[in-house]
């Protein structure tokens, strides 16, 4: 890798993912965002500027991609609208970047044969039962639930049937849930740090039991390397660190670690087609890349990223407020 466009690098984990490249590649980076509102420029700062260039921009925009593509020799595609509650609001935007934005990049790679690999989520599996012993496999039959994973199902389809139709060089990891510094404030952790920096009481849907298996985001990033580098063409890798955990457990870790009473949070209603449970066997990536998670605490990481919050109050603090007012028309949709 000499050029490496990433697309949605202005996000949570693609800028996450932008540090990790810089610090240990050579490769220069260029990074395509849109910049909507859970993109953010100032989560690129600090990088040398030789190594890095941005551009605003959409990954439909079939003459812009084909321009940047032309000029990278691999293609890491992260961009994606990836909220559930928003999909449920309006599945319109999952649509055009998840599947038209996709296909778009898919067919500048194909024209310019470049290297592709793509970003999606457990999520495009469905859920399990929360006392059933399974975890997701790269076998496992797709069963999205909203239309945000029905949308990266979708995506994934696509880049398998490049793969298969017209030799793409193409790879595909599904993650689990990804925690750490640079998290839009409406994903449930930073939603419940900031809600508790702000002196609001979190809030937590149900009864709080279903269950998410947490990644650092670091440790995603280092896996989406390895498959780069070293993944077979043509192959599905899942990504995580064994960390199951209800939602009820992370937000009293949070409390507990912020100095707050066990029950200082409020029960609200369900979301519609809430999944209950997700794992993933991420032993094929164990196996054939030799990959494993170096951020395995929880607790240690949890801490860090609550002192993240803490630390970087501007960063978060200008978009938490229209973050509650959307949830607080979805309560109110809800209760009616």
């Amino acid at each position: 890798m000499k050029d490496v466009l990433v697309t949605g690098g202005a996000g949570f984990i693609g800028s996450n993912f932008v540090h990790h490249l810089v610090a240990h590649t050579d490769a220069h980076v260029t990074v395509l965002d849109a910049l909507t509102y859970a993109g953010d420029r100032r989560s690129l700062a600090g990088l040398p500027e030789n190594r890095l260039a941005f551009v605003r921009g959409d990954i439909a925009d079939s003459a812009l991609v084909d321009d940047l593509v032309a000029g990278a020799d691999t293609v890491v595609h992260f961009a994606a609208e990836s909220h559930n509650d928003n999909s449920l609001a309006e599945p319109r935007p999952f649509i055009d970047t998840n599947v038209v934005g996709t296909f778009t990049l898919l067919e500048a790679a194909r024209r310019h044969d470049r290297r592709f690999h793509h970003i999606s989520t457990d999520e495009v599996y469905g859920d399990l039962a929360l006392d059933d012993p399974e975890r997701f496999t790269e076998a496992t039959p797709y069963n999205p639930s909203s239309p945000y994973s029905s949308t990266k199902a979708a995506s994934d389809l696509l880049v398998r049937a490049w793969v298969r139709s017209f030799g793409l060089r193409a790879t595909l990891s599904n993650c689990s849930n990804n925690y750490g510094p640079r998290q839009h404030v409406e994903k449930f952790i930073p939603r419940q740090i900031t809600n508790i920096l702000r002196g609001i009481r979190p809030k937590l849907y149900g009864r709080g039991l279903n269950v998410r298996d947490w990644i650092h985001v670091d440790d995603h990033s280092s896996a989406v390397l390895a498959i780069v580098e070293r993944g077979r063409v043509g192959e599905t890798y899942l990504i995580g660190a064994d960390g199951e955990r209800s939602n009820a457990d992370v937000l009293a870790d949070i409390l507990r670690l912020m100095g707050r009473p066990d029950d200082a949070f409020d029960f609200v209603t369900d979301r519609a087609g809430h999944d209950l449970r997700y794992a993933i066997d991420w032993s094929k990536l164990r196996d054939e890349l030799g990959w494993e998670p170096a951020r395995r605490d929880f607790d240690a990481g949890l801490a860090a990223t609550i002192e993240w919050y803490r630390a970087n109050e501007d960063w978060w603090a200008g978009s938490k407020e229209a973050t509650e007012a959307f949830y607080r028309s979805v309560e109110e949709r809800h209760e009616r």
